[in-house]
């Protein structure tokens, strides 16, 4: 695919979430006109930026939706739950058409003529757009309407200013235009000096309050592309004449000294020509010369206000480069390839570790401890750019709570914080599942009806919360409702039916809520097209689980349900402590560990006959690896002992040394041993072996399986 196709696509993909986004605000305070030009702007530059790149079928579909639209900008039909619903449709079609491009698989054209064909009926009645005859204003004097610009293609993320001339028609106030609200539209994109020509401005006995005298020079310093410019006049369009000039580009790269200078500006705008300005130049003394001339002051003086003013120059260079940002897009593809280099790297420099102690030599050490600090720094900052904020998958749940709320009849909200916080984007990617599953099931299972929550003493209006935040290695999340909460009696009775436990078993709460995410349990008394399978939970455990995350419930009945997700910051290297089995090396996550013990062989036997161990008078539940992975040779004399936490159960591994902490490159199982459990993976060691990484939450499932694995 052409490059500026699929950039046209990429940039696509975030209108739609704009759009969306747009909408759902929109739902709730439909006289909002910034609302209403957001939504215009965004079908408008799908459309106009799909016809430029050859998508005809996207940019004729978005067209109708965007004529419809227009008649809603002009307030001939007003914003309805309908149009609202019909446009969210056409958003959903659009992003298919997107996704069609990608992939080649087909739509169904019938949907998108189904839909035109909705709002067509939506629209009959309203002054339809093609016969509305336009303003019959009297011609202007010099003011050519339409807009003119440049023609190039849209670049976004680089600095450009832009001069841009509006000249609107003395009749524009008639029309209901206020010019004031576009120049608003563009301080809002950048850096903006506004200039007004009021030259025209009768005196006031003759002025006539509903015209427009004035017209605007605006400076505007923006990295939005020319578009977005366009998009500002795009209702004024034939009503004005705005003349659109590129000044300055690539300003990132520009330094002080390429600021341009009062005669230069002036000759640009030819106003000056450079023989005039020359001559007047040669006429001028120096504002140092004159004061010297004049006796005033001292050429020492003058010498040091002229080094002050260098020094404040380049102080001022360096506060810009400071406060001057900017992006570039890349495509994900080549930062996972960064990423695995990296990997390779951090392995090589373990090698290069390894090999420096064995030589035991000085120089070669301090190579490798140097190597070192900066293969951590090149990790840290690799993994760095492969954060994400996390707000953007929030605002994807807005329209899933919406429309399903709509749909079983109830009234919910949803709210968001910590919005910024940030995850590696191959962890966000595998988020979403799970985080659907748990809102589906937050409003079917766990949010009231209106009336049965007024009937509770609550608010008819339910609530859903998402919130983010960062603590240690790990970012959290947690998705909290304020329904009618968990049902204890309930979960004990299909875990005694299902025969996951006895019917005298007695569960702390933690261990009773964990019931949930067993495959097909459901305490749903009825399956709905919603939920009511026991599948739900069960996809959101496994997920969970694949991203070597932790999951914990807290509810109480009638007050709501607070479940917590445990995840790693990255998927790619992370922090393990190595450990030795027998001849074999394995790695367990360093997030994990709590403390490592030590214990006598004979210590180390009784754990094994009972499965339990006594540490400082706790008693944990014991896992002997050397079992597990069923190691026969003879063992060491004392048993090393880490203790892990998962799911606030402490268990002791029993192995046999403890080697040290390693950062740990995640290499995938192959196939074949893809269906081992216990493990998660594997890493290359500096010398070359390998070493396996252990699955915590499934060796913590060894605790409650007999035998063990």
């Amino acid at each position: 695919m052409d490059p500026h196709q699929t950039a046209y696509l990429e940039e696509a993909k975030e209108l739609l979430v704009e759009l969306e986004t747009s909408l759902l605000e929109l739902e709730d305070t439909p006289d909002d006109q910034e609302l209403i030009g957001r939504v215009f702007r965004a079908l408008h530059t799908i459309k106009g930026s799909g016809a430029m790149f050859g998508f005809d079928r996207i940019a004729e579909f978005t067209h109708q939706v965007e004529t419809a639209f227009d008649l809603v900008r002009s307030g001939k039909i007003p914003v309805t739950s309908e149009m609202i619903n019909l446009t969210l449709r056409a958003r959903d079609e659009i992003k298919a058409m997107l996704e069609e491009a990608e992939t080649g698989e087909t739509t169904d054209p019938g949907s998108a003529e189904e839909i035109i064909n909705a709002f067509i009926a939506l629209t009959t009645g309203a002054a339809p757009p093609a016969p509305e005859p336009p303003p019959q204003l009297p011609p202007a004097e010099n003011v050519r309407p339409g807009i003119i610009a440049p023609d190039r293609p849209e670049i976004k993320g680089r600095l450009t200013t832009f001069r841009i001339l509006f000249k609107p028609r003395r009749e524009i106030l008639q029309t209901g235009t206020n010019p004031i609200l576009l120049l608003d539209e563009l301080n809002a994109l950048g850096e903006c000096t506004i200039i007004v020509n009021n030259e025209k401005i009768p005196s006031l006995h003759t002025i006539d309050t509903e015209q427009c005298y004035v017209s605007w020079e605006i400076l505007l310093t923006t990295d939005q592309g020319i578009n977005s410019v366009r998009d500002v006049f795009i209702f004024v369009e034939d009503l004005s004449e705005i003349v659109i000039e590129v000044l300055e580009e690539d300003l990132d790269s520009l330094d002080d000294s390429q600021q341009k200078r009062l005669g230069e500006i002036l000759i640009e705008r030819r106003e000056i020509s450079a023989e005039a300005l020359t001559a007047c130049l040669d006429k001028q003394k120096r504002i140092g010369e004159v004061l010297i001339g004049e006796k005033l002051i001292s050429n020492q003086a003058v010498a040091n206000a002229l080094a002050q003013q260098q020094h404040s120059s380049r102080v001022l260079k360096k506060q810009k480069e400071l406060a001057e940002t900017s992006t570039i897009r890349v495509e994900a593809n080549r930062l996972d390839k960064l990423v695995n280099l990296v990997g390779e790297l951090v392995t090589l420099q373990a090698r290069l570790g390894q090999k420096a102690f064995r030589e035991n030599d000085p120089d070669l050490i301090s190579i490798s401890e140097e190597a070192d600090r900066l293969t951590s720094a090149l990790r840290n900052n690799a993994m760095s750019i492969r954060m994400l904020p996390i707000g953007k998958t929030f605002s994807k749940f807005r329209r899933l709570v919406r429309d399903l709320s709509k749909n079983l009849g109830k009234e919910i909200i949803l709210t968001t914080e910590g919005e910024e916080t940030e995850l590696d984007k191959t962890v966000i990617d595998k988020l979403n599942d799970p985080l659907v599953h748990l809102i589906r099931n937050c409003i079917d299972h766990g949010i009231e009806l209106p009336e049965e929550r007024m009937h509770a003493g609550k608010a008819g209006q339910g609530t859903i919360h998402l919130k983010a935040f960062h603590s240690g290695a790990n970012v959290f999340l947690q998705i909290t409702d304020d329904g009618k909460g968990l049902d204890c009696k309930a979960i004990h009775a299909k875990g005694v039916e299902k025969g996951i436990i006895q019917a005298d078993t007695v569960l702390a709460e933690k261990e009773l809520f964990a019931l949930i995410f067993a495959p097909g349990f459901s305490t749903a008394k009825t399956v709905s097209d919603v939920s009511g399978r026991g599948v739900g939970m069960d996809v959101v455990k496994k997920n969970i689980d694949a991203l070597r995350g932790t999951i914990e419930i807290e509810s109480r009945q009638g007050s709501g349900t607070t479940v917590t997700l445990k995840l790693p910051l990255t998927l790619a290297i992370i922090d393990g402590l190595l450990v030795q089995i027998g001849k074999g090396f394995f790695v367990i996550p360093l997030s994990a560990v709590e403390e490592c013990l030590e214990v006598t062989r004979t210590e180390a036997n009784q754990a094994l006959e009972r499965s339990m161990l006594s540490s400082r008078g706790e008693i944990l539940s014991y896992i002997s690896l050397r079992r597990l992975f069923s190691c026969h040779d003879t063992p060491p004399p004392l048993e090393k002992i880490v203790v892990i936490e998962e799911n606030g159960h402490r268990i002791g591994l029993g192995l046999d040394s403890v080697i040290g902490q390693h950062q740990t490159v995640i290499k995938g199982l192959s196939k074949v041993y893809q269906n081992v459990k216990g493990l998660s993976g594997a890493t290359i060691l500096g010398d070359g072996t390998m070493a396996l990484i252990l699955d915590i939450p499934q060796l913590a499932q060894c605790v409650k399986s007999e035998p063990p694995l």
